[in-house]
């Protein structure tokens, strides 16, 4: 089935294919995941056996596989990565999430392409060009508020894919390299050290501490569960979890809240479809605020906010509790109305503003007995809970089951029986029976049997929507003829649905090649090999700068361009203060300082579009640059 944007997809991550299968089982519509290398999650490589494995269990629902291949390429590692792509063409992968663009330069098999993230769509111009040169679904940055959404879905044709849920990135994706510059590990190479979590001080212009070990780089967590609709109206099609480091107990919980939103807004609006099938049934209710967070934020979708900040810690703190009323030699009480249980984790925050986390032995009313008593717990402290020990062993044992729906019609023919099965697709199969017709003694005995021993799908994909007797009278026919007739018919189904599986058609260029909306390109292109750049020049651009990994004539340039601004969210925005005096006088876009230890950034901020550069340079001495990822796989093809 080839996707339109009247079909929405729920895309969800997975670190491991045994992840991923867990995401389809609660309900994923495709599931995106790293493959042996080159993925931007370098730590969360799969084998092309995993990922058969995978592709093998999501396409039994017609949902997809889509690898993350989204770092930049070094020259060397080109013909490496062409044969991967061939690789996971034979495991069956549904589609390629690529950053490179030198990968279109090169013979691949007719595999899907989707542009990353990484690639930095934020202009309705960009998203045109990558349109057109064939990609059939594009990642638009996550800064995007519903306005440009719907520019960009108005000029496109492909799919659009936006983040949904998950952990922020400060940057704008693919624009940042403060992790390269100060540790030799590149973002755009999979390997991100996460400065942007560290604890800041903050001056400003004259020198003035604004706050100090705050972790002012450091964003809440997305959280678009209230903006769905809105996002379909947009032009939104593929709604993205991000996650690919995360635990399974987070993946479970995401895609199952999401899941059942969406299936909320499928069920109101008929126009719209799904884009796999079967139904899944939980064993808990989705609470996305008990997996790991760092607070909620929709971050720009409805315009900028002032509070999209996690400034006090970049950890999970959880669920606010409520405050500390008493504490004794080995247990403290919490004033709060929530249900704790033995075994929860609790956190609050120090005299020092440091998150302190503890496991509570035993629960006695408004009582915690932790196993360990934290020496410096006050009176009037806030506290919260970051696990919830009975919701995490729900989800710690099998927690869905995905079933595609079938109606069964029984009917007689001249010499026995027949049993056709058809799926919510319209998927259909019909078995025959030779039997001795007889007639039933007890009617509503025999009826009751028949559906009885229709209806024991347990052990399949399926589930019985609904039964239709098809017979000129009620027949008594024996359990071992119709056990035989719903395996048979089941069986055929199941070949009929796996012969039938289509993957989503690779999609060509435009002719003559598009041109790129820019003639000049700076390393914030993230060309890095040859390949790259002669798809640049391919496209009309002429002035084409090395990638920051490979440019050596770089001093203090933006490390990161991010729409987060310091300013505003200290209430020192120019554009919202215009015309107000104060003691300061006039507010100005004037530069600020970050430090954490001694790194020193100036922070200069461009107000026209609403962004802050974090400006800096390589670190001296040098580091090693980042070395080409092994490529551990072998193919024949040359």
């Amino acid at each position: 089935m080839q996707k339109t944007r009247h079909h929405l997809e729920l895309l969800a991550p997975a670190k491991n294919a045994d992840f991923g299968i867990e995401a389809i089982n609660h309900g994923a519509d495709a599931v995106y995941i790293g493959g042996p290398a080159f993925g931007a999650r370098a730590k969360a490589p799969n084998t092309l056996e995993d990922i058969m494995r995978l592709v093998k269990h999501a396409h039994r629902y017609h949902a997809e596989i889509f690898v993350a291949l989204n770092t930049i390429f070094h020259d060397n590692e080109l013909e490496g990565a062409r044969k991967l792509v061939y690789q996971l063409y034979d495991a069956g992968v549904d589609a390629l999430i690529v950053q490179d663009m030198g990968l279109l330069e090169m013979d691949l098999p007719p595999i899907q392409l989707h542009a990353s993230t990484q690639t930095d769509i934020r202009t309705v111009e960009k998203a045109v060009f990558l349109d057109q040169v064939g990609f059939s679904q594009i990642v638009l940055a996550r800064e995007l508020d519903l306005h440009s959404i719907q520019k960009i879905s108005a000029a496109t044709t492909c799919n659009l894919e936006y983040f949904i849920h998950g952990a922020l990135c400060v940057a704008f994706s693919g624009q940042c390299f403060i992790s390269h510059a100060h540790t030799g590990r590149s973002a755009n190479r999979g390997e991100c050290s996460q400065e942007c979590r560290l604890p800041f001080t903050l001056e400003d212009q004259k020198g003035r501490i604004i706050g100090k070990d705050k972790h002012f780089l450091s964003m809440k967590d997305n959280d678009q569960s209230t903006n769905l609709r809105a996002l379909i109206d947009a032009g939104v099609s593929s709604f993205k979890i991000e996650g690919r480091y995360k635990d399974l107990p987070y993946v479970k919980n995401a895609t199952a809240h999401y899941r059942q939103l969406l299936d909320e807004i499928l069920h109101d609006r008929p126009e719209l479809a799904k884009s796999s099938q079967g139904k899944c049934t939980y064993t808990f209710n989705p609470q996305p605020e008990k997996t790991f967070n760092r607070s909620a934020t929709d971050y720009f979708v409805n315009g900028r906010q002032a509070d999209i900040g996690a400034f006090d810690t970049p950890k999970f703190s959880g669920e606010a509790l409520g405050k500390v009323s008493k504490v004794g030699k080995d247990f403290f009480e919490v004033d709060t109305d929530v249900q704790l249980h033995n075994g929860d984790g609790v956190c609050f925050f120090d005299v020092h503003k440091t998150l302190v986390g503890l496991r509570v032995n035993t629960v006695d009313g408004k009582k915690l007995y932790p196993n360990e008593m934290p020496t410096d717990i006050r009176r009037g402290m806030d506290v919260y809970r970051n696990r919830d020990h009975a919701f995490m062993r729900l989800l710690e044992k099998d927690s869905a089951q995905r079933k595609i729906p079938v109606n069964m019609t029984l009917s007689e023919t001249r010499d026995g029986f027949a049993l056709m099965v058809l799926d919510e697709a319209g998927f259909s199969a019909i078995a025959h029976s030779a039997a001795e017709k007889q007639t039933a003694q007890n009617l509503e005995k025999a009826e009751s049997s028949l559906r009885e021993n229709l209806n024991k799908l347990g052990g399949t994909d399926f589930i019985t929507e609904a039964i239709k007797l098809e017979t000129s009278q009620m027949w008594f026919v024996p359990a071992s003829i119709i056990n035989g007739l719903r395996r048979d018919a089941i069986e055929q189904l199941m070949q009929t649905r796996t012969l039938s599986y289509q993957r989503p058609p690779h999609r060509a260029a435009t002719e003559p090649p598009a041109i790129y909306p820019e003639d000049t390109l700076s390393y914030l292109a993230n060309v890095y090999n040859k390949k790259a750049r002669a798809f640049y020049e391919k496209h009309g651009v002429k002035l084409i700068a090395a990638a920051y990994e490979a440019n050596k004539e770089l001093d203090e340039v933006p490390l990161m361009i991010t729409k987060h601004c310091l300013r505003f969210s200290h209430g020192l925005c120019p554009k919202e203060a215009k015309g107000v005096i104060g003691v300061q006088g006039t507010v100005t876009a004037e530069p600020m300082t970050l430090i954490n230890g001694n790194d020193r950034f100036t922070l200069k901020f461009d107000c026209k579009p609403c962004e802050m550069h974090v400006m800096g340079k390589i670190r001296k001495p040098v580091l090693k640059m980042a070395q080409p990822q092994p490529v551990m796989f072998f193919d024949k093809r040359q």
